[in-house]
């Protein structure tokens, strides 16, 4: 996989039907169809790497997620590569366009590791996928896979499957091999998997996973097992004939003399033809045993007990169907999900059919349906699932057909992952994960280790159709750490921080005064809205009832007392649960007291009317109840008015001023608002002894300077109230990531533009990975800085941090989201910088890579020098290197150089890898050495014909000079070929002959300094045979050899000889002793009466001898005992002139086709034979065969014509007279019907 920056996470590819190569003639439609896993994903079509669009000739469809490519009279420029894209997921094929009338021939495609060609858009972690795959029962197959390897740093793991969850790494031994190898030309893993002598039972469906640290890939394939051929198509004829010549020739004699049907002769084997022109296996079923024998003579069966068994066997075989003309297949396969038919055909359409599943007779229902179409009885099962995952059997009277269905179920894909979480100590955690497939198996891991249901019920697993959870009841700190949901298409991880508790008030209670009648709100907020309390009334807990009430809404927590009683006034506290702290207040009961006021008194507005000075500032929450209540007194009744002055007029008038001023009154009102609504938000209350200024829910307009002015006829009052709204903060800007490391950021952001009237207290952080949906709070103490460093972050995944301002009124809303970032850093630096070699104006370089390279991958290396004393660096290479070693040229000699690498990548270069000490540029005078291999210091042995390669590695500076001679003479270069390197000589024969043994030096010299090394050289080849083997004596059983040795040893020590011995009579020859090292023994334990000869065979490292040392004479085994004297009898003639013992038999022929004619002749001596036909001698026509063996006489006539016919005569001459006979050979014409032809 090519990278670039970030190595892309490709998952499993997103097509569950992928479109194939496919071949049409030109002219014609072509219909590509690809199904995707979900619905709704765009699909896009291209020819030859540019995007397709819908016209006349090109019509695409999508309909859910199946989607299809039409092509239109097809020319020869449609014949291109085509690919369907979804996504990530891209399908490449190809449409072939062939000329109209040619024949096609499905070739299979080559093996992919033949030609390894890794795709320029590869989609997952596979460079070549398995393919799917047939072969035979007893068979072998091999599927293999390779992995891309060049941007992995640890070898993946690859796992095989067989069906669903069958691992096959536990399967290994005879029938089931697994091998990997690593191509490092092409930096690729290989992985192949062999079956070997395969069943019927390894047929179904295989998947292969690869993972690694962050990715994962896996790959669906099958195999198809056919059955071995069947036992009628092999010809019994060659399976069941010896090749023993005494037996053949009985059965040609006995063909001859019993048969119209002869075999032709052949020299020391018989001919067998390819293929059996009858059935004879269908012969011998319907023969009676009492034939057998005459059958297999018949037609060539020698072996015939082999034969009777092969027979029983057969018979035991199930008959041929007379119910079923078409059984079903042995098995089936089928997607999940999708639908399947199985077919039989019958031989009588009105015949009743049952279908069994397990032996369970199958009831019709929405997902099995039956169909009866003509003789074909279809069942077609509808939305296969696992359960449909079994054996069927289609009954017709008492027959049945069988058959296996396998449910091939898609790979479980994570399709909404894991979020972290930030809990507190004691809470319960709870983990959630949808999948693709509901009831899907899933494992949960905590930091690589699976959890379990314990004893103690710590974790908690549950599943709710397609979605897992993971719970964890009373979360503790050790629980904190990484988790892991795993399926078998795909892995979620998510991280688990348990902070301890801690707890912020944000608004604390308040002192109240309330007079009688009215209410009192006690309200607080805390930083947890989970966090639960108890109100306490002077240490008492507080029992609400219909006039005291108590509310929790979110972090806000209220007290409210209706109808205030002078015995509400006390001491009241918020005691949060779980938290040792407590926030209090007082409620004071306000008493009015009522004095007697005269008649006519001016109003008053009394705003000091608790002995305390009346505030400037009245300060409320936004959101919250303002209720003013201002105390007036005066008689008559005076009349109240609200007015909001104008912020943006300064003339605000004093008392006096409005007195002086009889304009005063009309520019206030044209200043200000009046406010005299008694219902809404912000209305006014009037009583006789007060007036009542409410705002509900107050807002940020509602700030501003009131006055309130009380008339009455004896004068009148005025005083202004200012009044300040507090909110919290608006939402900051964006923060900015100005730097980014391994596993940590730092983020800065600028204060929100308003405060909210209060200041700023600090600020909250939080963090979330980009493809999630969860934020994970960084800090739970605020950040008074305006810059923080976030730590804790894994490296490669992208990120996005947001921020809340905090006041004392609370949080303000979140601010947009920050540029989505990678923490990711430079790789270590290289290490093991060494300087390999140092010419006078060269330098060579070697170092290893980093021992952390992280997630931004490694792009090069650069390399640098500075001369001593100074300070600049001087690149020593144009751009970056990949290789480990650098060759740095052009350098001045006499300079003294530092030397430094760094390792780059996207985050920048590493710290750098510097020599310790300056190198010197001088070429530095090393003293020539040889390193002689340990298998070279003692004499090489090789074998004539063999290829000798000898390597020597030697050191010496400047470049020394190699010399090699033998047995002090110069080699000669046609037979010896030598090259020399700077670091090594080396030494090549092609073919080794006995002459090259001998002692070769070479010596490497540099000016008067030289070193020499020897090298023994012996070239070894089979010896000839011993020499003089005679026998020396032979008494009772045994017999006494003697021999020399070869004359050739062939240039090694013989080590032994062998001794054999053959009777006479058969000639066939056992060995007696091997091995043996003296040049004489005994053999003993003949059998007497027979005669033997014996042979020797010399041997050394090489062998045996390729010939043997034989016995001139046979040595005889006298039979102990009266010596046995034939009778003399007078000598038989034994002369007969020729008499034929079988006529030739008159014979029709086709044309074109070889024909013989036979006869059997007798006559001693042997008789001469001559063939004629018409009269004519044939011995010179080439046309003509003839053989005679054994009184056999044959006549062999290639491909005869018409012409051929005639009459033909067989002439035997001995010295004892002659004998003919005459046979008609007719030859009819080669008439081939047309349906022969077409067949």
């Amino acid at each position: 996989i090519k990278q670039t920056g970030e190595p892309p996470l490709f998952l499993a590819s997103a097509f569950t039907k992928k479109p194939k190569t496919t071949e049409v003639v030109e002219g014609d439609t072509a219909v590509f169809e690809a199904e995707t896993e979900k619905t709704g994903i765009k699909v896009k079509w291209q020819r030859a790497g540019a995007e397709m669009f819908e016209n006349e000739k090109y019509i695409i469809k999508a309909e859910g997620n199946k989607h299809s490519l039409t092509i239109n009279n097809i020319g020869r420029e449609d014949d291109a590569t085509y690919a369907v894209i979804a996504g990530s997921s891209k399908v490449k094929f190809d449409l072939k366009v062939k000329e109209p009338g040619m024949i096609f021939v499905s070739v299979p495609a080559p093996a992919p590791e033949a030609q390894p060609e890794p795709p320029l858009d590869p989609v997952g972690l596979f460079v070549t996928r398995p393919q799917d795959g047939e072969v035979t029962v007893g068979g072998n197959i091999t599927f293999t896979c390779k992995v891309a390897g060049a941007s992995m740093l640890k070898k993946p793991s690859v796992k095989w499957f067989k069906g669903k969850w069958m691992d096959l790494g536990s399967k290994v031994g005879k029938h089931l091999q697994l091998h990997d190898s690593y191509d490092r030309n092409n930096k690729v893993y290989i992985y192949e998997m062999h079956i070997i002598q395969a069943k019927m039972t390894y047929a179904g469906g295989y998947r292969c996973e690869v993972s690694t640290k962050d990715k994962f890939d896996s790959c669906n394939f099958s195999l198809i097992v056919h059955e071995a051929p069947a036992t009628g198509d092999m010809d019994i004829r060659t399976a069941f004939r010896r090749t023993l010549p005494s037996l053949w020739l009985f059965l040609k004699f006995f063909l001859v003399c019993h048969s119209n049907v002869l075999l032709p002769p052949g020299k020391s084997e018989p001919k067998t033809e390819s293929q059996p022109d009858v059935d004879v296996w269908d012969i011998l079923r319907r023969a009676p045993p009492s034939e057998y024998e005459k059958i297999a003579f018949q037609y060539g069966i020698t072996d015939l007990r082999g034969m009777l068994k092969r027979l029983k066997r057969i018979k035991k075989e199930e008959k041929k169907s007379t119910a079923f003309l078409q059984k079903l297949d042995p098995a089936y396969q089928v997607d999940k999900g999708q639908k399947i038919k199985l077919m039989v055909e019958l031989a009588n359409p009105d015949a009743e059919v049952k279908w069994l599943k397990n032996g369970q007779e199958i009831q019709v229902s929405g997902r099995y349906i039956f169909e009866a179409v003509g003789n074909k009885r279809i069942l077609t099962i509808n939305h296969c699932s696992l359960a449909d995952d079994a054996a069927y059997q289609c009954v017709v009277d008492e027959e049945k057909s069988f058959t296996e269905l396998f449910v091939k179920e898609p790979p479980i894909l994570i399709s909404h992952p894991l979020e972290d979480q930030v809990v507190m100590v004691g809470e319960r955690v709870e983990f959630e994960c949808e999948v693709s497939e509901e009831g899907a198996a899933v494992k949960w891991e905590k930091d690589g280790i699976e959890l379990k249901r314990e004893e103690t019920f710590k974790y908690r697993f549950k599943k709710d159709g397609k979605k897992h959870y993971l719970i964890i009841n009373e979360s503790t700190k050790e629980d904190s750490g990484h988790y892991t949901v795993k399926t078998n298409g795909g892995e979620s991880v998510a991280e688990l921080i348990i902070q301890e508790k801690k707890l912020e008030v944000y608004q604390s209670i308040a002192d109240l005064t309330v007079r009688a009648r009215d209410q009192a709100v006690f309200k607080c907020e805390v930083s947890d809205e989970n966090v639960k309390g108890i109100w306490l009334k002077n240490g008492k807990e507080v029992i609400p009832d219909e006039r005291i009430k108590i509310s929790h809404i979110g972090r806000i927590h209220k007290l409210t007392i209706d109808d205030v009683t002078p015995e509400d006034e006390a001491d009241y506290s918020f005691v949060p649960e779980g938290f040792a702290y407590n926030l209090s207040a007082k409620l004071r009961f306000l008493e009015i007291k009522i004095d007697f006021v005269p008649r006519q008194e001016p109003p008053k507005i009394h705003l000091d009317f608790m002995g305390q000075a009346a505030p400037d500032t009245i300060v409320v929450v936004a959101g919250n109840k303002l209720r003013l209540d201002v105390p007036i007194s005066g008689d008559p009744i005076p009349t109240v008015i609200w007015q909001k002055v104008n912020k943006n007029s300064c003339n605000v008038l004093s008392n006096a001023e409005s007195m002086d001023s009889p304009n005063s009154s009309s520019d206030l009102s044209n200043e200000s608002k009046l406010l005299s609504e008694t219902e809404g938000r912000v209305r006014v209350e009037m009583h006789e002894d007060h007036c009542i200024f409410i705002i509900e829910g107050a807002e940020k307009p509602d700030e501003g300077v009131y006055r309130v002015t009380v008339k009455n006829p004896a004068g009148e009052d005025k005083a202004d109230i200012t009044v300040k709204v507090i909110d919290v903060p608006d939402p900051p800007e964006a923060p900015k990531i100005i730097d980014v490391g391994e596993d940590y950021c730092t983020v800065q952001w600028q204060p929100p533009k308003y405060d909210g009237g209060q200041p700023i207290l600090g600020y909250i952080l939080e963090r979330k990975k980009k493809k999630s949906y969860r934020w994970m709070r960084l800090n739970f103490d605020l950040l008074k800085e305006l810059s923080y460093e976030a730590k804790r972050m894994i490296e490669g995944v992208v990120y996005e941090m947001r921020l809340y301002a905090v006041n004392s009124i609370g949080m303000s809303r979140p601010s947009p989201a920050s540029q989505p970032f990678m923490p990711i850093a430079p790789p270590s630096e290289p290490t093991h910088l060494t300087v390999e070699d140092i010419s006078d104006s060269t330098v060579t370089l070697k170092w290893r890579p980093p021992e952390r390279i992280g997630a931004g991958g490694l792009d090069g290396y650069n390399v640098e020098y500075c001369k001593e004393g100074s300070t600049e660096w001087v690149p020593a290479l144009q751009g970056l290197t990949e290789r480990t070693s650098a060759l740095i040229k052009d350098l001045v000699t006499g300079d003294k150089l530092y030397f430094r690498v760094r390792a780059i990548n996207l985050a920048g270069e590493s710290e750098p890898a510097l020599t310790k000490e300056p190198v010197t540029i001088q070429e530095i005078l090393q003293r020539p050495k040889f390193w002689l291999p340990r298998y070279l210091r003692q004499t090489l042995v090789k074998k004539v014909g063999e290829t000798i390669n000898i390597v020597i590695p030697f050191q010496g500076k400047p470049r020394p000079k190699v010399t090699w001679t033998k047995d002090g003479q110069t080699l000669d270069a046609k037979e010896v070929g030598i090259r020399n390197s700077t670091t090594d000589t080396i030494l090549f024969i092609r073919k080794a002959e006995h002459h090259h043994s001998g002692t070769y030096e070479v010596e490497v010299q540099i000016e008067n300094m030289n070193d020499k090394v020897a090298i023994t050289m012996q070239i070894m080849d089979k010896p000839g045979p011993p020499q003089n083997v005679k026998i020396i004596d032979v008494w009772g059983f045994n017999v006494a050899l003697e021999w020399k040795p070869p004359q050739d040893d062939g240039n090694a020590q013989i080590s032994g000889y062998t001794i054999q011995k053959a009777d006479k009579k058969t000639m066939e020859w056992y060995t007696v002793f091997d091995h043996y090292r003296r040049t004489n023994c005994v053999v003993s334990d003949l059998i007497m009466g027979n005669e033997y000869y014996f042979r020797v065979f010399s041997e050394n490292l090489c062998g045996l001898s390729e010939t043997a040392a034989t016995t001139k004479t046979p040595a005889y085994i006298q039979k102990t005992g009266a010596i046995y004297k034939p009778p003399s009898y007078k000598e038989h003639d034994f002369s007969e002139a020729p008499k034929f013992t079988h006529p030739l038999v008159s014979r029709s022929v086709i044309s074109g086709y070889n024909a013989t004619l036979s006869c059997a002749v007798r006559g001693s001596p042997k008789p001469k034979i001559f063939w004629y036909k018409n009269k004519v001698d044939l011995s010179g026509d080439a046309k003509y065969r003839m053989f005679s063996k054994h009184g056999v006489l044959t006549l062999e006539i290639r491909k005869p014509s018409p012409f051929d016919g005639g009459f033909y005569t067989c002439k035997a001459v001995n010295e004892c007279g002659e004998a003919e006979i005459e046979c008609r050979l007719d030859v009819r014409g080669n008439q081939i019907s047309v349906d022969n032809i077409l067949l």
